[in-house]
């Protein structure tokens, strides 16, 4: 790996292959909600997903305490780091000597988590400057950028050479591409027999069409929501073959019920909170092996 971990004013920024991810760039060049920069703070792991698991009410204590808030986002951090954590158990057997990618790998906390895991080396694209400029400042931070490097990049159109990657994953960014090119380029880059992993919330085929809340979600993320249905025949048509599909809605309800209490509400609780209740929305893992 090279020593070019930073982007500079200087550093030539590829150009949005669209208007679209031009639009997507701007989003997340501009994005600095505390929900995420607060619960980073917490131990330095910036996270752009969300949480599963059951909430530890022990630990909370009692609401009209002073120090309730503090505790209360230090747990949402606890379930998003689980939910990470959840997503690297699926990736498989990995080396030191192993390269993996973060496909829109955000501030790049499962990045750290990763090379920490396995001490392997962790490429990270993402279209935002400011998200891979945010990420390499980590990595330089924590001593750890001759392994994990952000870089600006269509995760549609990587620099990766074919099958020259033992696995790589999309936590919650799957949804601004179109999933066939995004599984065609995954299946390019991966070695014959290595694994690919996506979690992601898609909306359920059986509810019929997406719902009014699944439409909420896509405005406010100005994303494409795809249904569960289309994640399996992507994958099929790319040599990727699921070995684990998991519901994980009733693992992920009890972190937006404990998020909408919190003082860092962005608005959209309630629409992933209903949707997730009456069927129309899912959270899911899939992993699966490049054949």
């Amino acid at each position: 790996m090279t020593a070019e971990t930073t982007f500079t004013a200087s550093a030539k920024i590829p150009a949005p292959a669209t208007p679209y991810q031009g639009d997507i760039a701007r989003y997340w060049n501009n994005e600095a909600r505390p929900v995420n920069l607060r619960l980073g703070d917490v131990d330095g792991l910036y996270h752009h997903h969300y949480g599963i698991g059951a909430v530890d009410h022990a630990a909370l204590g009692d609401p009209a305490h002073s120090e309730y808030e503090k505790k209360l986002i230090a747990e949402l951090h606890r379930l998003e780091s689980a939910q990470a954590e959840f997503l690297l158990d699926h990736l498989g057997p990995v080396g030191a000597d192993d390269t993996l990618v973060d496909a829109g790998c955000g501030r790049g906390g499962s990045m750290v988590m990763a090379h920490r895991r396995f001490g392997c080396r962790v490429e990270g694209v993402t279209l935002s400057a400011a998200q891979a400029d945010f990420g390499n400042r980590r990595a330089r931070e924590l001593r750890i950028e001759d392994h994990v490097r952000s870089r600006v990049c269509n995760m549609l159109d990587t620099p990766f050479d074919k099958g020259s990657i033992a696995a790589s994953w999309n936590n919650e960014s799957t949804m601004y591409v179109d999933l066939h090119d995004l599984f065609a380029e995954h299946s390019r880059f991966l070695k014959v027999g290595g694994r690919y992993v996506t979690i992601t919330g898609c909306w359920n085929p059986r509810y019929g069409q997406p719902s009014k809340w699944v439409s909420q979600i896509n405005a406010h993320f100005e994303c494409n929501i795809h249904s569960r249905r289309e994640y399996v025949r992507a994958m099929a048509d790319n040599r990727l073959v699921p070995q684990a599909i998991v519901d994980l809605t009733p693992e992920t309800l009890p972190y937006w019920e404990l998020r909408a209490t919190s003082s860092l509400v962005t608005g959209i609780e309630e629409a992933f909170i209903e949707s997730y209740r009456d069927g129309s929305f899912q959270y899911v893992l899939i992993a699966a092996d490049r054949v």
